[in-house]
């Protein structure tokens, strides 16, 4: 499972370069040659891969803690993270320690020079790397940008495959269709491996029945989970497209069992309800008032939000904090989550362009009486919580913090530093 803290802040900038200096540069060819050059890590575990537009993480961790209820060894390898690089390698039940992080991404310096690795690939090597150092024999590998010229990709053995969500988003790398961004991820069948998705779009249904078929890849469409009163299993991770989710994670366990691992049914079961992954439909607080954080980033992402907080608390009013990097489709993100007497403070996000609220307002004059402008993370916490009730005397529904998970790499610490004082005070300090 996810350890239940996530480590701190961890300053890599002598050793990865920004990632925004490089942009993104997809492509196998430097990092095959790379690992080629430093022993060909990736060769020494196998991989279950799991690509997507959202959910790829909720998966991963899902099918993480069943392999650990199972008793196997096992790493992932996430992106982006929320806090710390720490996040992005896990190892069993932790996170790669800080010493060994800077030791491997030292150890790969020199060859990321020679083969001009972009910072993920970079990281990816060391990923590989150390699950390699630490004898793991199987590793969880989420794709971080489509998937057919992905570096995890660069991994040969990847016969285990799971479909998240997949809509629009990066269309500026991944082509400007659902169609299209649809095949650069089918791009991780390959001949022979057994893929499973649950329900997607009708043109990305089409897409990956054709890949599959033309690539040789055993493609399985799946229901979502039932739910606990119809008998479903119960899950660690919140919302109703877990469901989903859950039954990828399912699915690709079930897969692993039937070529040999040992993956009883019971760690199934025991491995979805001990699932974590923060940020996701997360409730947390901020000092003694409740407050919902999710890293819904994209258009899909924020319609599945909005539903999902339609089903718990109804349309009733609500305050969000939202931060949304410019690249984004800030207007559809806006629509999609507020409905009437919803208001939104706009935060620019630490070290990221983002929307700003004169932006929003501009490109959707019809919500522009609900923006306002905050000038920084905390404050924008503090304003979520400044009222509590409507004009006519209605509580409102909990506050959202949503729009981007570097806000919520941001307001995290915050968060926890303010529990962690609250945890250490007298009992009987009134606040």
């Amino acid at each position: 499972m996810v350890p239940l803290n996530l480590p701190p802040p961890l300053d890599l900038s002598d050793l990865l370069e920004p990632f925004e200096r490089r942009g993104i540069d997809l492509g196998l060819d430097r990092l095959q040659r790379a690992l080629a050059d430093g022993g060909s890590p990736e060769r020494r575990f196998q991989a279950v891969q799991v690509a997507g537009t959202n959910g790829k993480g909720s998966i991963c961790t899902l099918l993480h803690a069943i392999l650990r209820a199972a008793g196997l060894r096992s790493g992932t390898y996430r992106s982006p993270h929320l806090v710390s690089w720490r996040e992005r390698i896990q190892i069993d039940d932790d996170w790669i320690s800080a010493e060994a992080l800077r030791e491997d991404l030292t150890r790969w310096q020199a060859l990321a020079r020679r083969h001009h690795l972009t910072p993920f690939e970079l990281l990816t090597a060391a990923a590989f790397d150390r699950f390699a150092i630490a004898g793991l024999p199987l590793a969880v590998l989420e794709v971080g940008l489509g998937g057919r010229l992905d570096a995890t990709s660069a991994h040969p053995h990847r016969q285990v495959l799971g479909f998240a969500s997949i809509g629009l988003d990066h269309r500026e790398h991944l082509g400007d269709t659902l169609a299209a961004i649809a095949l650069e991820k089918a791009g991780v069948m390959t001949p022979g491996s057994v893929a499973f998705s649950a329900p997607q779009p009708p043109e990305v249904t089409k897409v990956l029945n054709a890949e599959a078929q033309r690539v040789g890849c055993r493609l399985e469409w799946l229901d979502p989970l039932p739910s606990p009163c119809a008998g479903g299993p119960l899950l660690g991770l919140a919302g109703e497209l877990q469901r989903s989710n859950g039954a990828v994670a399912v699915a690709l366990a079930r897969a692993l069992a039937a070529r040999g691992w040992p993956i009883p049914a019971a760690a199934i079961t025991t491995g979805l309800a001990a699932a974590q992954w923060p940020g996701r439909l997360e409730l947390r607080s901020w000092g003694p008032h409740p407050l919902v954080l999710d890293g819904a980033h994209n258009p899909p992402a924020a319609a599945a939000l909005r539903a999902e907080l339609d089903h718990r608390d109804g349309r009733r009013p609500r305050r969000w904090l939202l931060g949304i990097q410019r690249h984004k489709e800030g207007e559809s993100m806006l629509r999609l989550l507020l409905a009437p007497g919803d208001r939104a403070a706009i935060v620019p996000i630490p070290d990221h362009r983002s929307w700003s609220a004169t932006e929003l307002a501009l490109a959707c004059p019809s919500l522009a009486d609900q923006l306002e402008e905050v000038s920084g993370v905390e404050a924008g916490l503090d304003w979520l919580l400044a009222v509590n009730h409507t004009t006519d005397g209605g509580a409102l529904a909990p506050p959202v913090l949503a729009g981007s998970l570097y806000l919520l790499g941001a307001a995290l610490p915050l968060i926890d530093g303010r529990r962690s004082i609250r945890q250490h005070q007298p009992k009987d300090d009134p606040d």
